[in-house]
């Protein structure tokens, strides 16, 4: 595996790919038998394995998704905490390996996990926090010790997640919303209530003083085990790029309502991918606070993130420069999202008009108000303030060391002037989805030969079908042929005929195409989703529906010998080969391209087979 890792890197860097990034989310890690608790764990056998099969393979580093706390209802890290980790990516291994949690306890968990190869998310949360009651009611002098530290130097935000715990406790309940008042307000009191609120905190940290320390105690477990993985990673030349969140969870509101605005919400416009629209319900920080509280709170959490990854994927860029907005309250949020507006850019909306930085006369009239051209232009100082918060990003990801190929703007289908202008003067691009591109629109964003040097390439991501699924659905429909003949406008061959009926006969070939195309530039980054990698078929995620499937697939644990026999019959990504396609392609390093071909080994033939469960 090391000379494929050398004859990739020397590809990658031929071909002017600068970033080439594996995603994967902590859940869907694969597991192993011997310490495995039902879902993914990074510092568990089966997430330091998939960690050394990356390196292997030749890539940069790990796309992370976010690693917020998630409710035993919720299993979307979207949805989680901004501040404290999600202690269900605890591996319990290295925590029986260093005496914290006990033997007897271990071996229960272990039998405990649920069977199959999905993430049964309640009951993995539940078989968690038996496990990690035990291991603090065991706790030694010296994690005593480190805990207190540890909660010293959080202080700031763990105190507010540890009592909000403790609220939880204390009246039985998980929505804060229905709580006493002086409860839901503990963080933000009325004017004269302050003294009441710091008493009341008191008196909830003595009355719960066993409960807090165990939230310490978890969270300095989790931020340890993150590190360790951060330091491993880094032991085999491989980055880990965090996941900057747009969404704010219920919890956070709580914690931090003073810097939101109380009866609006963000959420997503109609648009190609989504019609409908989505309604996010997304707490949005308050514009009359960026010069306050609202800046700080906006700081101190990026800072956290900062410190914690060598890259950055920025979620929704829209949502820190021109968020889609909607009321709250209304009985129909699909109704009300359809019909919101961009918080900056809607000087006629009398509820927004103290915010609005667009002009009237700078707004275009005759297109519906979630256009991209709605805003046709802007000067200096709008942008700028347009700005406030994503600079504020961009300032402290410099001052962490981290360039704009560390920096990953997720900006999809839509691109508003006002984002496009922001995002442009710190040297950002955009997303390509392939899977997504219209054939019959020579201009469509999606397409790779419309690509710019400094974007983001994949064929697909969290929210859509594995690429394999997909080609299965272009033949199905009988559009193979026009993908293929696509794809040989992109590849050039010597026969391009030849090709085209090639890779339309079956849609593996179809599928394995596309993959190659990532690398044909003019994009320099490089994503691909693992299922895109494994050669699976079912969807991570479906965007806008709650389900029980979503954000449970995982890697199965025998995943090395898996893939290798898929690759063998053209049923994964064989990343070797897919470069010397895309060398061969542009003409460049013929030996270098015949030393991947040779590494590969046969072309596997083109029977369609049969697709794994």
């Amino acid at each position: 595996m090391s000379e494929t890792r050398t004859l990739v890197r020397r590809a990658l860097e031929a071909l002017g790919v600068r970033r080439l990034l594996l995603g994967v989310h902590d859940a869907a890690l694969p597991g192993d038998p011997a310490d495995d608790a039902g879902r993914g764990a990074p510092l568990s056998l089966g997430g330091r394995a998939f960690l050394r099969f990356a390196q292997d393979l030749g890539f940069d580093g790990l796309q992370l998704g976010p690693q917020g706390r998630t409710s035993e209802i919720d299993a979307s890290p979207y949805d989680g905490t901004l501040f404290s980790r999600n202690t269900l990516s605890l591996a319990l291994g290295p925590l029986r390996e260093e005496g914290i949690l006990p033997e007897e306890t271990f071996r229960e968990a272990i039998g405990s996990r649920p069977s199959g190869e999905r993430v049964v998310h309640a009951a993995v949360f539940r078989n968690m926090d038996r496990a990690l009651r035990a291991a603090f009611a065991t706790s030694t002098r010296d994690l005593d010790q480190r805990r207190l530290a540890f909660a010293a130097e959080n202080a700031d935000w763990l105190e507010r997640d540890a009592l909000h715990e403790a609220l939880c406790a204390e009246h039985r309940e998980g929505d804060w919303l229905r709580w006493p008042e002086r409860d839901r307000r503990l963080f933000h009191p009325a004017a004269g209530e302050e003294n009441a609120a710091r008493s009341r905190r008191e008196e909830l940290l003595c009355k719960h003083a066993a409960l807090v320390a165990r939230y310490q105690f978890e969270q300095l477990l989790a931020h340890e085990q993150h590190w360790a993985f951060r330091a491993e990673a880094k032991s085999v030349a491989l980055g880990l790029y965090g996941d900057l969140q747009i969404g704010v969870s219920h919890q956070d509101i709580w914690s931090w309502a003073a810097v939101f605005l109380p009866s609006l919400r963000m959420g997503a416009p109609p648009s190609r991918t989504n019609p409908a629209g989505q309604p996010w319900n997304y707490a949005l920080l308050d514009p009359a606070r960026y010069e306050g509280a609202a800046l700080r709170f906006f700081r101190r959490r990026i800072e956290k993130v900062l410190g914690e990854f060598d890259g950055l994927r920025i979620d929704h860029p829209h949502g820190l420069i021109d968020p889609w907005i909607y009321p709250t309250g209304e009985p129909d949020p699909f109704h009300a999202v359809q019909n919101g507006a961009r918080l900056f850019s809607s000087p006629d909306v009398p509820h927004l008009a103290a915010y609005a930085i667009a002009r009237d006369d700078q707004l275009d009239r005759t297109l519906p108000r979630h256009a991209d051209a709605w805003v046709r232009e802007l000067t200096g100082a709008q942008v700028s303030r347009y700005a406030t918060l994503f600079d504020t990003l961009i300032a402290a990801a410099r001052k962490r060391g981290l360039a704009a190929d560390d920096l990953v703007a997720e900006v999809l289908s839509t691109l508003p002037y006002p984002v496009g202008r922001v995002i442009a003067r710190h040297g950002l691009g955009r997303f390509r989805v392939l899977q997504k591109m219209r054939l019959d629109d020579p201009g469509d964003v999606y397409r790779s030969e419309n690509a710019a040097p400094e974007d983001w390439i994949m064929v697909g991501n969290h929210d859509t079908d594995p690429i394999w699924r997909v080609a299965e659905r272009w033949h199905e429909a009988g559009l193979g042929p026009a993908h293929a003949s696509h794809l040989a406008g992109r590849f050039s061959p010597p026969d391009p005929t030849r090709f085209a009926e090639t890779v339309a006969s079956d849609p593996t070939r179809l599928a394995r195409a596309r993959l190659a195309e990532l690398f044909l530039g003019p994009a320099q980054h490089v994503s691909i989703f693992f299922s895109d990698l494994l050669g699976m078929r079912e969807p991570y995620n479906r965007p806008g529906t709650i389900s029980d499937e979503n954000w449970s697939a995982r890697i199965p644990s025998d995943f090395r010998k898996r893939y290798g026999e898929d690759v063998g019959r053209g049923r994964a990504l064989d990343l070797p080969r897919a470069l010397a396609m895309a060398l061969r392609a542009r003409r460049i390093e013929g030996q270098l391209a015949s030393w991947l071909e040779e590494r590969a080994g046969p072309d596997p033939a083109a029977p369609v087979l049969p697709s794994r469960a």
